[in-house]
């Protein structure tokens, strides 16, 4: 290209640039402007995407970037805050907007994301808590409190799930709780074995529950035992059976129990393990990891001081335990808010009155023509050459009164038992000159430290549980007096210094005032003249007095008021049972009793007649069927768990067909057999092989048949 055609091309093209740029500022410009008046009037997402348009016009453009991202900033928590306020109230869905508003607003707030979570896990929860209100409802209080407890693992404070579980927890105290076998562990039973083989009382115990049970290999089955229960369960029938005969169970599912030997090889391989994680919210995890150790005597406890959480691994049963520990130890800290007044009380009085008269008058000869005075001036003195001076005389009549308070009031939150301290004061710097020595001569620095003048207060706070609080008080008043210049040339400040150290206990609300920090300074001065000025009334005219005082008292007032304090747990909460030593094993709860009124005859024994766990008797109807005739007594009926299909208990007058009884073996020495309501009893009409007759005596072994 020619060079008379490269200038005009290289000038257009640097013109259609500055005005690309020029177009591109202006509209930058313009959209900048219309995103503030769009955030304005509270059009905050059409507002951000001006500021978007404004930060592409002009990427380089620092105020378009900082308005932006205050506008997204402020939105986005103002939003967040509306969420929250929103979950307290039990509006989810009016919480679950305003979190997606702000997550598109800012799709990578973690604190939205956070709050996505946990409104989902909300509506999870409120599902399943509608799920355990309908099990509470039903009557099945164990599946309520499975579900009740998840909850409250994810969110401890939620407050409708806790209610309900403390009314599942009263609703169970009557019953014995469910220890995770099938239904039929419950059902009531009477058994007397004596001298009886081992597995003969499983098979009977077995009939009569429906229960599968096991044997490991190594258990004597053919080991004589001896067993006596009236008015029992089978839980506690199979319970005393292992305590007795050092044996322990495995639960294989709902229906089958496995047996094996309590020795240690054997827990080790049978005896599953569980891992729990417990998420602490206040406790330490170090403190609960110790009591862990120390009451469980767990080994397998990990602590992470990171995430304050503990995780233990051990049995079912000590992982039960270990909950209701840490439920009793995880909880918030009582806090105190101490509000103090610290007041200082200056009075000033000074008072001067009298006359000033000259102490002393001085006479000199006046220098002659400005030269020195000679012997001869001093031959010529007269009464105009002599000059005197200190002639004069003042009235003094002045009163001065002042006072002056200082106030602090400073309110203080303090946890229990923690250390708080407040100073007002002000820093006087000290400085100190240290010389050292050196060849040639030494070097003089100076250090500079500040010292506090004025007011500090330390206080300590201990809560009890009965709403009181002691409080350790440490009060400090000091003042600058006078700067005190050393031999080196250091200017030292003199400080007056009042402390009071005590300790109190007060009442919630309760205030507590403590004076009597007083400084009392009283001076007086006089300037008169020798015997007229101590004439009474006159004296005054031939001299001058001074009186002075400076009294200030230090108050200090202070009220506890308690934030929050430790409540005391239930006492089934407070209070359980842990097994034994070896075992923490769970002894099962006594059945239900039988309650008779006064002059009320027992029910008939015998081969004709027969008791039951549940109060009544068997009556013969005819010699296939019998039926449960219920005395007209109040009694405690068992609560009788839902059963299977082939458990269910039959009604009362409903007859029943008899089974036919299974045949014994030839060691065991069955007598009159002993029936439970709901079972297919046999009436006393019904032959019963090996039945002892009346009158046998009170050692004959008494077996349960089949039904």
């Amino acid at each position: 290209m020619p060079s008379d055609f490269r200038g005009p091309c290289l000038n257009r093209l640097a013109l259609a640039v500055l005005t690309a740029l020029a177009l591109s500022g202006c509209a930058g410009q313009m959209a900048y402007n219309d995103g503030q008046k769009l955030v304005a009037a509270e059009q905050v997402e059409a507002g951000l995407l001006k500021y978007r348009e404004a930060m592409a016009a002009e990427p380089g453009n620092a105020q378009y970037k900082a308005s932006y991202l205050q506008a997204r900033d402020r939105t986005v928590t103002r939003l967040l805050e509306q969420a929250e306020r929103a979950l307290a109230e039990n509006r989810p869905q009016v919480a679950m907007a305003d979190v997606k508003r702000a997550l598109a607003i800012d799709p990578a707030n973690e604190r939205a994301r956070a709050g996505l979570r946990l409104l989902e896990a909300d509506a999870r929860q409120a599902a399943m808590f509608s799920e355990a209100q309908a099990s509470y409802q039903r009557g099945d209080y164990e599946s309520a409190r499975q579900k009740l407890n998840a909850i409250l693992s994810e969110r401890p404070a939620y407050e409708p799930a806790r209610l309900l579980l403390a009314q599942v927890t009263e609703k169970t105290l009557v019953a014995a709780p469910d220890a995770g076998l099938a239904a039929a562990y419950k059902l009531p039973i009477n058994i007397e074995f004596r001298d009886a083989s081992l597995k003969q009382v499983f098979e009977v115990i077995s009939r009569r529950s429906g229960l599968n049970f096991l044997f490991d290999k190594d258990v004597k089955t053919d080991q004589r035992t001896s067993i006596f229960l009236k008015n029992s369960t089978v839980e506690q029938a199979v319970y005393y059976l292992l305590v007795s005969n050092q044996l322990e169970q495995q639960i294989m599912d709902g229906n089958t129990v496995l047996i094996f030997p309590n020795v240690a090889a054997k827990l080790k391989e049978y005896q599953e393990m569980t891992v729990k994680t417990f998420f602490l919210a206040n406790a330490d995890a170090k403190s609960v990891s110790n009591t862990l150790k120390t009451i469980l005597k767990s080994r397998d406890v990990v602590v992470d001081e990171k995430l304050n959480l503990v995780i233990l691994r051990d049995s079912p049963e000590a992982i039960r335990l270990a909950t209701r520990l840490v439920a009793l130890q995880d909880v918030a800290e009582p806090e105190v808010m101490l509000d103090v007044e610290v007041l200082e009380i200056k009075r000033s009085r000074l008072l001067e009155l009298g006359v000033s008269w000259p102490t002393s008058i001085g006479f000199a000869p006046l220098a002659g023509s400005g030269g020195p005075i000679t012997i001869d001036t001093l031959r010529n003195l007269n009464g105009g050459t002599i000059s005197v001076s200190g002639i004069g005389a003042s009235i003094n009549a002045n009163k001065t009164d002042g006072d002056s308070n200082t106030l602090a009031n400073p309110r203080i939150r303090v946890r229990n038992r923690e250390k708080a301290k407040v100073v007002i004061a002000d820093k006087i710097p000290v400085v100190t000159s240290i010389t050292t020595p050196g060849l040639t001569g030494g070097t003089l620095s100076e250090s500079v430290t500040y010292l506090d003048v004025g007011l500090t207060l330390n206080v300590e706070p201990t809560i009890f549980l009965n709403n009181e609080v002691a409080i350790r008080i440490g009060l400090e008043v000091s003042n600058l007096i006078e700067m005190v210049t050393t031999k080196a040339g250091s200017q030292v400040p003199k400080v007056g210094t009042r402390t009071a150290s005590t300790m109190l206990q007060l009442k919630d609300g309760e205030n507590q005032v403590l004076a009597g920090l007083i400084n009392n300074e009283e001076r007086s001065s006089g300037n008169k003249v020798p015997l007229l000025g101590s004439l009474p009334l006159v004296g005054r005219l031939f001299g001058s007095g001074r009186d002075q005082s400076d009294k200030s008292e230090i108050v200090l007032s202070i009220t506890p008021h308690l934030v929050r304090n430790i409540q005391r747990p239930a006492l089934n909460a407070s209070e359980f049972n842990a097994g034994t030593e070896g075992s923490f094993r769970r002894r099962p709860d006594a059945p239900v009793r039988l309650t008779m009124l006064p002059g009320q005859a027992l029910p008939p024994s015998g081969p004709g007649a027969v008791g039951t766990a549940g109060g009544g008797s068997v009556v013969p109807s005819s010699p296939n069927t019998s039926t449960l005739a219920t005395p007209p007594t109040r009694m405690a009926v068992p609560v009788m768990p839902n059963l299977a299909p082939a458990q269910q208990p039959q009604q009362q007058a409903t007859p029943v067909p008899v089974a036919a009884p299974a045949t014994l073996p030839s060691d065991a020495m069955p007598a009159t057999p002993t029936m439970t309501p709901g079972v297919n009893n046999v009436p006393a009409a019904a032959p019963v092989p090996g039945a002892v007759p009346a009158g046998a005596p009170a050692t004959t072994p008494v077996q349960t048949p089949a039904r």
